[in-house]
């Protein structure tokens, strides 16, 4: 029915009860355009409801009040075989988000989770195919923490340069579609980092900038169904033609804080 590269996932979903945006710590975050939380809320519980009639667990976070962004749950850990690195915010409006997610792991049957020592702000900047984490580096999370992801999880680290501020996070242009297939919008990278992009994924799908700038990228894949941004509509036909089946979603309020479909949803892998 879903296609010989679909599998089950758990995700982590936190509701965006306390959204709002009074700061700005990206270039998508205006202060003065008002968050129609209502809205916010509906649009966060059709792409929650939606994970679930396809088959997958979504576990949800209490959201605190005070923490406006802890609704991009994606920001707060990196889960790999079942081991959680927590995250370390590079801006202190979030400081406190990475203490109730470890709490909440360890709450919940995860019984190695570790706080970090270095600056990363979880599989914001961190994305995981079957070969490498691939790990991005320029505006949030440190250098520094690619060595102690690779050493937590034993795992190849490839790390990646940023050089847009648009795509302050590696989520924002880059994603996993299955295995060791992703598409990204090359020029959010450095040169450099394009050319080992090139090189490992010579198949890679490659996006627009219209698509990229619809936050197209911030999109979830379960190896079949690509829930991503509906405004991303350049990715739909090349997405099929790979044998995906794009699901459209609207988060254009949540978009106003910086994210999309994948910031607000961090997965669960479970031990192997």
């Amino acid at each position: 029915m879903y296609g010989p590269g679909y599998t089950p996932r758990r995700f982590l979903m936190c509701p965006p009860a306390h959204f709002r945006v009074t700061y700005s710590i990206n270039p998508w975050m205006d202060p003065d355009k008002p968050v129609d939380l209502p809205l916010a809320l509906a649009q966060w519980e059709e792409l929650r409801d939606r994970y679930r009639s396809l088959g997958h667990t979504v576990e949800e976070l209490e959201p605190l009040p005070g923490l406006p962004d802890m609704v991009y749950s994606a920001n707060g850990a990196v889960v790999v075989d079942g081991r959680v690195l927590g995250a370390r915010f590079a801006h202190r409006e979030r400081t406190d988000e990475a203490a109730a997610h470890r709490e909440w792991y360890r709450a919940n049957g995860f019984t190695d989770v570790q706080e970090p020592e270095h600056i990363n702000e979880g599989e914001g900047d961190f994305a995981v195919t079957d070969s490498w984490l691939l790990a991005g580096r320029g505006f949030r999370s440190s250098p520094l923490s690619h060595g102690e992801v690779q050493e937590f999880f034993g795992r190849p680290v490839i790390g990646l340069d940023l050089v847009d501020p648009r795509y302050y996070h590696l989520d924002t242009a880059l994603c996993v579609l299955g295995g060791n297939e992703i598409m990204y919008y090359p020029p959010a990278f450095s040169p450099g980092s394009q050319a080992v992009l090139k090189r490992m994924f010579p198949d890679a799908l490659i996006a627009a900038e219209t698509d990229a700038e619809a936050f197209g990228l911030n999109s979830v894949s379960d190896g079949h169904h690509v829930f991503l941004p509906q405004a991303a509509v350049g990715l739909f036909d090349p997405l099929r033609e790979r044998g995906y089946e794009p699901i459209p979603i609207d988060l254009t309020e949540l978009l106003k804080g910086g994210g999309s479909v994948k910031c607000v949803t961090a997965e669960l892998r479970p031990a192997v």
